[in-house]
This record gives C-alpha cells, structure tokens and sequence, in this order.
C-alpha cells in the first residue's frame, strides 16, 4: 500500500503542475483563462489526492506492514479467497450477450424492438446465473 501511496502523490503532483502550465500557456497564447481544460486536470489532481489521502490513512490506521510492502513474501502469501467461481458456467456470456443486445437497440436510433428482443433474454441470464447452483447435477 505504501508504493500505491507514493504513485498517487506523484501523480497529483504531476496534474497540479501540468494545470499551472496549462492555464499559463493559454493566458499567454490567447490571453483568456480556458476554464474547461484547467479546470479538468486540475480536478484530476484532486482526485488522485483523494486517492493517496485515503490510501495513506488507511496505512496508518492498520498499523502493520502489508504482505505486498515485505520484500520476502510470495504471490502466494497474500492471495485471500475471494469468492466461489464456476469456471463451467455458460450464463456470464450468455448475459453479457442479452446485456450487448439491449444497448446495440438502444443506441442505434433506438431499435426497441431489439431493445425488447433482448430484455428478455437479460431476465433469462440473470435468473439462470443466480440460480445455477439449485437445478441439475451441481444442486445443493
């Protein structure tokens, strides 16, 4: 955490910097303030400050050293369990194919009846993904 900490200091510097050098070179160039690109990287240094805030306090408040700071660990050694996967399991693609279908209607001259072919089969996905585990050979 602590190198994440110094990357996003490092990039807020870098968007604080680049916004003065903006808004100096377009008073110079054109002798008016550009509002819309100042005001964008500046903001996106404030972000990143926000990040490395964050990041620091929550530092500070574990008190110890994570295993990603130690310079003897292993990938192993902070890798938590993170859930319940099924690496056979057809409904994601099938989902993100019902999902691709409602918006390619909606964003083309919105085609509803595209958009409506494919509410349906998003319904389906959803309701086959969430409930894969109660039917057939996997159930519990």
């Amino acid at each position: 955490m602590k190198s994440n900490v110094v990357v996003f200091s490092i990039l807020t510097a870098y968007f604080v910097i680049v916004a003065s050098v903006y808004t100096v070179w377009n008073l110079i160039e054109h002798g008016r303030l550009e509002w819309a690109g100042s005001l964008a990287i500046l903001l996106s240094g404030a972000l990143t400050g926000f990040i490395a805030a964050y990041l620091a306090l929550v530092q500070k408040k574990q008190g110890g050293v994570l295993v990603e700071d130690q310079l003897d660990s292993d990938i192993d050694d902070g890798d938590p369990e993170m859930g319940e996967f099924s690496p056979w399991s057809w409904w994601p693609m099938f989902l993100a194919f019902a999902i691709a279908v409602v918006v390619l209607g909606l964003s083309i001259g919105f085609n509803f009846w595209l958009t409506f072919l494919g509410l349906p089969l998003v319904l389906v996905g959803v309701v086959g993904w969430v409930y894969e585990y109660y039917r057939g050979y996997f159930a519990r």
